[in-house]
């Protein structure tokens, strides 16, 4: 089915019409009624909302659909992930021809054919461009984000993800030609530094979306270009980041009052001075991500949970040393919870559920909670978790202690939540099967 897309989008090689040509199509005897019936700029309407593959089928109906699909017009957002093992240069330098100055948005997500010469075409063909994503087309290099910086003055939203082959100098050609970027993603590029973050951090001005994902060699003083120069900045997510200390979020802190979304998962450095930092400084949070910080205790989640009351959704797996106390303040403050993961937070116990069950987040807001590997919770919890009108998903993989009759019970006063457990088989006697044992691998959705 795939190559079969990709044939429909070759075969009409997006040759799209101007204003000027669709205005001169006449109606002919043999065309159908609906064309008769509904005016031009109508049918543009309603082929405006159809995607790649579709358009492209239309287009071969009739010449005068070829001409009305194939207009510009509606080709303001071409997504080609569905045809990404298929596509190559021909196909974008196609598009860029045909789409000019109509197209606003490319994704070409997984595209891991297309090179520089496509994209240096396609920049120079589409001026107008306001989202690129090009996450995991392998063989771009500094080059395109070169005719980016060059030609590409419109253009808010970029995803360099996994393009491994681009460095700081890519930073840079960005930073000098796109001042009104928004939003970019560079997570996986290995070869980028503290100088392409400062470099995009002086150009940027705008920015509001920042997300390095695994860039290993980014610091605090990367961190703090962003912090310091970037005022709008609402999005940050250093998942991986594991050279970055408390002094980034101490800078975060400082400059970034109006951040409301947090990622530094796996970042094994940071200790309570970190969340502290946060809580006094960034009062509009409104998710924060902290899984895999083990040195967290329930003195940084107690100052967290004072100052930042609009926050939704806390993923707090594996931050080892919470116990209890931390849930009474989180159930205490923070009444707009939705999500909360305290996946592997094994000092958790029926007492800090019945907290958190008791509270105004949980009785009107709870929508997901994880407690999948906390070994002290049993079907107490699931008792305190009634009042929890909203809840629609729990976690409770591993959790020994808990049983079938608590997970029936539960769901008898909420019978719409979703409850992903695992049970381990009984072991048959000695005498009966015979052969291995076998252990089921899947989890029971009860």
């Amino acid at each position: 089915m795939m190559n079969n897309h990709n044939h429909h989008v070759q075969q009409n090689g997006f040759h799209h019409k101007s204003r000027s040509e669709v205005s001169q199509i006449s109606i002919t005897d043999d065309d159908a009624q609906i064309n008769r019936k509904l005016p031009k700029e109508l049918l543009l309407r309603i082929f405006s909302f159809l995607d790649v593959v579709t358009l492209c089928r239309c287009a071969q109906v009739s010449k005068y659909w070829n001409l009305l699909a194939l207009d510009g017009s509606n080709w303001q957002r071409v997504d080609l992930f569905d045809f990404q093992v298929d596509v190559k240069a021909p196909v974008v330098e196609n598009i860029s021809k045909r789409c000019g100055g109509f197209l606003k948005a490319l994704s070409l997500l997984g595209c891991q054919n297309i090179t520089d010469d496509a994209l240096q075409k396609f920049a120079e063909q589409c001026r107008n461009i306001e989202e690129l994503n090009l996450n995991n087309c392998k063989k771009l290099t500094n080059l395109t984000c070169e005719s980016l910086g060059r030609h590409s003055k419109k253009l808010q939203h970029l995803d360099l993800s996994s393009c491994q082959c681009v460095t700081d100098k890519a930073l840079k050609f960005v930073s000098d030609g796109c001042h009104h970027l928004k939003h970019i993603n560079v997570s996986w590029c290995k070869e980028i530094t503290n100088d392409g973050l400062e470099a995009l951090a002086r150009g940027c001005l705008k920015l509001e979306d920042f997300i390095c994902k695994g860039c290993e060699q980014i610091t605090d003083v990367g961190v703090g270009h962003i912090a310091i120069h970037c005022k709008n900045i609402i999005r940050i997510n250093l998942h991986s980041c594991q050279s970055i200390t408390d002094d980034s979020l101490q800078l975060i802190g400082e400059h970034c009052h109006g951040l409301k979304f947090l990622c530094v998962s796996n970042c094994p450095r940071l200790s309570d001075k970190a969340l502290q930092c946060i809580a006094n400084g960034c009062p509009a949070l409104t998710t924060l991500e902290v899984a895999c910080c083990s040195h967290l205790t329930d003195n940084g989640f107690q100052a967290l949970a004072k100052n930042c009351q609009n926050l939704e959704r806390m993923d707090l797996e594996e931050c080892v040393q919470i116990t209890d106390s931390s849930l009474n303040y989180l159930g205490s403050y923070c009444h707009k919870l939705t999500a909360l993961s305290l996946s592997h937070c094994e000092l958790i116990t029926d007492e800090g559920i019945r907290h958190l069950g008791s509270s105004a987040c949980a009785t009107e807001q709870l929508q997901v909670l994880e407690l999948d590997n906390c070994p002290l919770i049993t079907d107490a919890s699931l008792e305190h978790l009634m009042g929890c009108q909203c809840l629609e998903r729990i976690e409770l993989y591993d959790c020994q202690l808990i049983t079938r009759q608590g997970i029936r019970r539960l769901k008898a006063r909420l019978p719409n939540i979703k409850v992903h457990a695992y049970f381990a088989p009984v072991t048959p006697p000695a005498s009966v099967g015979g052969g291995r044992q076998r252990y089921c691998k899947c989890c029971v959705i009860l």
